[in-house]
């Protein structure tokens, strides 16, 4: 059937203001700036491009969807849905970082490794939604009423839309894999990776730069240049400087460490490091950071003389970059190359080795608050237990929780490993809080059912309150660098969970265990007597005459 119809829903009205051309445009932009002029013009522009194409193609988007999963909405008020959803989505996620972890987390499930940033800035794109509203208006007039017609552009423009929304580039993080010396001349191999699966693990896994003047410009290798280093392998991890032979450097494994050798490698000492602490600290500031003794470690390095006589030194660092030794003695961290057009390439700022607040560790912010609730939600597990223990002597109860509390401890462990952040967040907010929460919330039901008074719930709740904030205390300065290790900062959570672990113990005698199960209700009232007391000695009432007529 393909003749004209009117139905009830507004679907056609939807699908019209998708297929209009102000959003067919969008539709076109996202995708051309997205895997085209980005890669080609990384910037300002190219970013602010696509935020005003999306939010201009995201509320029809919205609108057409919502109407295919309830037939009978209206057209406006699924437009208004999208464009409210739309627009107060893109606040809050630019506006904080929380919510663009777990938008990035969303975006990731959907299209792979993929990265959301809040930005403030980008809230300038906002008007955008200005156009969107104003193609609405235009196709709101010219509903498309025929089911071929429908069928059709569902099919031509739906399926580009959603992919156009979803398949944003992939994120990888650079990584300084290897260096070596081609012709006298240094090179480095630079790599990326994403998580702990698709690390560099060698020079094979990167792209050769090479410096025609001392490491002050690079270039790309050329391929035959590429051939060459590759078969060269892996660099070393030792080198001496050519005009001073008794003096060396050495890179030392599992260690952000460089030590100096003046004869010839029979006593070292250290020339340049990042304390194992401080490491540890810099790689929590960096997404998915992994195993970092094997990641943030420097891998091997290359001596090389200058124009002045002197030499230099380049360190790969994996994920903390390239490091150099100055002619004047002095060590620098030089990060990344990125390209800047061509063959050209640069030095992009390393991240800053020293502090950092919880606004630049939200990851970490999120798993403290986690573990310090968890450590909460376990004393009142204990603590009912012990209740429901002493009322009428059954430990099943607490054996459930106990294992239930186990498992929120081992999935809060494992992402504490911090291999994939953008699964990180959405698992803590969705699994291992509700987890546990609702483990203590049904063994603290239980206990009062068990015959725990309203005292014991009291005291519970205050030695849940004390255990978050006694263990939230050097979590909290573990966010600001003290302590600096995670593992310290831990120990110190769970040592503080010792006065509620007593605070539960000793509200155990707090519980009745005389009183059967069920919550106290009011003793019965004696009943009144229906009538007096029967007495044969007593007279009986005298009967009530009747009026003489």
């Amino acid at each position: 059937m393909t003749g004209p119809e009117t139905p009830r829903d507004g679907a056609t009205t939807a699908l019209s203001w998708l297929c209009h051309p102000a959003t067919l445009l969008a539709l076109v932009v996202l995708v051309v700036n997205d895997h085209v002029l980005k890669l080609a013009f990384p910037g300002l522009v190219t970013g602010k491009l696509s935020d005003v194409a999306g939010l201009v193609l995201a509320p029809p988007l919205v609108a057409v969807l919502l109407t295919l999963l309830v037939p009978r909405l209206p057209a406006r008020a699924a437009a208004l849905t999208g464009l409210v959803a739309v627009g107060a989505g893109f606040v809050v996620v630019k506006s904080s970082g929380y919510a663009a972890e777990v938008a990035s987390s969303a975006w990731t499930a959907l299209a792979g490794p993929s990265l959301v940033r809040a930005d403030r800035t980008d809230l300038l794109t906002l008007p955008a939604l200005g156009l969107a509203w104003w193609s609405w208006t235009r196709s709101r007039r010219r509903p498309v009423r025929q089911r071929t017609a429908r069928l059709a552009r569902t099919l031509l423009v739906l399926p580009p839309a959603l992919l156009a929304v979803t398949a944003t580039s992939a994120v990888y993080y650079p990584y300084a894999v290897s260096t070596t010396m081609l012709d006298g001349q240094p090179s480095i191999s630079v790599g990326s990776g994403y998580s702990s699966g698709d690390w560099p693990a060698g020079p094979v896994d990167g792209e050769w730069a090479v410096s025609d003047d001392a490491a002050t410009t690079w270039r790309s290798a050329t391929e035959a240049e590429q051939s060459r280093l590759f078969e060269q392998g892996a660099g070393q991890r030792q080198a001496c400087v050519p005009a001073e032979p008794r003096r060396c450097y050495r890179a030392v494994a599992g260690h952000l460490r460089v030590e100096q050798s003046d004869d010839a490698g029979a006593s070292w000492r250290v020339a340049w490091e990042v304390s194992d602490a401080r490491r540890e600290e810099l790689a929590r500031r960096s997404p998915n950071p992994g195993n970092v003794a094997r990641h943030f470690a420097s891998r091997d390095l290359i001596v090389y003389p200058t124009a002045g006589g002197d030499h230099e030194v380049l360190v790969a660092n994996g994920r903390d970059g390239f490091l150099r030794r100055l002619p004047d003695g002095g060590w620098q961290r030089d990060g990344f190359l990125h390209e800047e057009g061509g063959s050209a390439t640069s030095w992009s700022d390393p991240p800053p080795a020293d502090g950092g607040g919880p606004g630049d560790r939200q990851t970490d912010l999120l798993l403290a608050v986690t573990l310090a609730l968890t450590l909460g939600f376990t004393v009142i597990v204990l603590a009912a237990h012990l209740a429901v223990r002493r009322s009428s002597g059954g430990h099943w109860w607490g054996l459930a929780g106990g294992l239930s509390m186990l498992f929120a401890v081992i999935a809060l462990a494992v992402l504490w490993r911090r291999d994939d952040d953008f699964l990180t967040a959405p698992t803590l907010l969705v699994v291992v809080l509700p987890w546990g929460a609702l483990t203590a919330i049904v063994l603290f039901a239980g206990a009062r059912y068990g015959g725990a008074t309203s005292r014991w719930g009291g005291w519970t709740l205050c030695g849940f309150l004390l255990t978050v904030v006694l263990a939230g205390l050097p979590l909290i300065g573990w966010l600001y660098g003290i302590p600096l290790r995670t593992r310290f900062a831990v120990a110190l959570a769970l040592l503080a969970t010792v006065p509620g672990v007593l605070l539960a113990i000793r509200n155990a005698g707090l519980v009745d265990p005389s009183h059967p199960r069920g919550r106290r209700s009011r003793p019965p009232s004696t009943p009144y007597p229906l009538f007096p007391p029967y007495s044969s000695s007593a007279p009986d009432p005298p009967y009530p005459s009747l009026p003489s007529r």
